[in-house]
C-alpha cells in the first residue's frame, strides 16, 4: 500500500548543560524509563546518536543528535480497521483527539464487534503512514458523547499514563439530571465497586474504589423538571458519574441503568466537554474543547 515504517521515532538536540553525561542518564531526563530501555533493546528498537547506533554508555557532545527507535508496534488481532468518518478535533505529531458521537463504542466488543472509534482510528492510521496501534488514554462509554484522547505510540501512552496517575490530567464532563440540584456547587466521595448480581452496574459500596467527581449546576431547564451540570473528575471509575449522580437522587435523563428515564433522550444525556493536559514534549498546555452534540444542545441552554 506505502512505504510506512512500522516504528516510531523521537529526538533530540544536546544542549550545553547536558554535555559529557551518558546517554543512559539523558534519556532518562527525557521519562524514557529503565524498562522502555530493555523494551528498546531486545524488542527491535535502537538508540543513535548523529546517525550512528549507539550504546546506553555513549558520552554526549554538545550540539549530538540523539534519535530513539522505538520497538515496532503490532495492531491487536481483536481490531480491524474500518473506513469509519472521525470528527478528529486536535492532531499532532504524538496524540489525536476524536469528538466521540453518541452510540459509538471506543473499542469493539462481543455485543458490537463493529464501528468502533478504534477501528476507524486504525483505518486513518493506515491512510496517513501513522505506524501505530490503538492506545486510548481515556475511554468513554457507547453512549457517551464527546473527546476521546489517543497516544499515537507507547511511549506517549505511558507518559499520559503517568500525568493520570499524578492526575495532572483536568476532564469537565456536561449531563443533564433529572430535578433541580440543591447545592449549586458540591463534590461526591462515595467509593465504587461492582454491584455483585449485575457484570455490568456499578454501586456506591463502602469497599469500593474511591472516587472523586465535582459537579456545578449550570442551568435548571423547568420545562424538563432537568439540570444542567457541569462535572470535573478527578478519579475515573467505571460509571463514575452515572453512579454518583444517582446516589444523590439526581439520576442522569436517558440512564435507565441508574434510575433515568428515556423519554427525552434515548441514552444517557453526558457529555465529554473539555480536556486539559501537560504536552510531555513541549511542556505546554493543551486544552481541547467541543460542542454538545444535538440531542443535548436542543435541551441545554448553557
Amino acid at each position: 500500500m506505502n512505504n510506512m515504517k512500522n516504528f516510531f521515532e523521537i529526538s533530540w538536540v544536546v544542549t550545553e548543560a547536558e554535555e559529557s553525561v551518558l546517554l543512559r542518564e539523558f534519556l532518562k531526563t527525557k521519562q524514557i524509563s529503565k524498562a522502555a530501555l530493555t523494551d528498546i533493546k531486545f524488542h527491535g528498537g535502537a538508540l543513535f546518536v548523529n546517525e550512528k547506533e549507539v550504546t546506553v554508555r555513549t558520552p554526549l557532545s554538545k550540539g549530538d543528535v540523539v534519535k530513539v527507535h522505538f520497538p515496532p508496534e503490532k495492531q491487536s488481532e481483536s481490531m480491524e480497521a474500518e473506513n469509519i468518518t472521525l470528527d478528529i478535533v486536535y492532531e499532532d505529531e504524538h496524540f489525536l483527539a476524536v469528538n466521540k458521537p453518541p452510540g459509538m463504542p471506543t473499542i469493539p466488543s462481543l455485543y458490537q464487534p463493529r464501528g468502533s472509534l478504534a477501528a476507524g482510528v486504525l483505518f486513518y492510521y493506515q491512510q496517513h503512514d501513522i505506524p501505530g496501534t490503538f492506545h486510548a488514554v481515556n475511554r468513554l462509554d457507547k453512549d457517551t458523547s464527546g473527546i476521546v484522547l489517543v497516544a499515537k505510540h507507547r511511549f506517549a501512552h505511558s507518559l499520559m499514563s503517568k500525568q493520570q496517575r499524578e492526575k495532572t490530567i483536568q476532564r469537565e464532563y456536561i449531563a443533564l439530571v433529572h430535578g433541580e440540584l440543591e447545592q449549586d456547587l458540591g463534590t461526591i466521595t462515595s467509593p465504587i465497586g461492582r454491584n455483585p448480581d449485575s457484570i455490568i452496574e456499578r454501586i456506591v459500596r463502602e469497599d469500593g474504589q474511591p472516587s472523586i467527581t465535582h459537579f456545578e449546576k449550570i442551568n435548571y431547564l423547568s420545562d424538563h423538571h432537568i439540570s444542567a451540570v457541569r462535572l470535573r473528575l478527578e478519579t475515573g471509575r467505571t460509571h463514575q458519574i452515572r453512579v454518583h449522580m444517582a446516589s444523590i437522587g439526581h439520576p442522569l435523563i436517558g440512564d435507565d441503568l441508574y434510575g433515568g428515564s428515556r423519554d427525552i433522550i434515548k441514552r444517557q444525556a453526558l457529555h465529554s466537554e473539555t480536556v486539559r493536559f501537560i504536552h510531555p514534549f513541549c511542556n505546554e498546555e493543551v486544552m481541547i474543547k467541543v460542542d454538545l452534540p444535538d440531542d443535548m444542545r436542543k435541551l441545554a441552554i448553557i
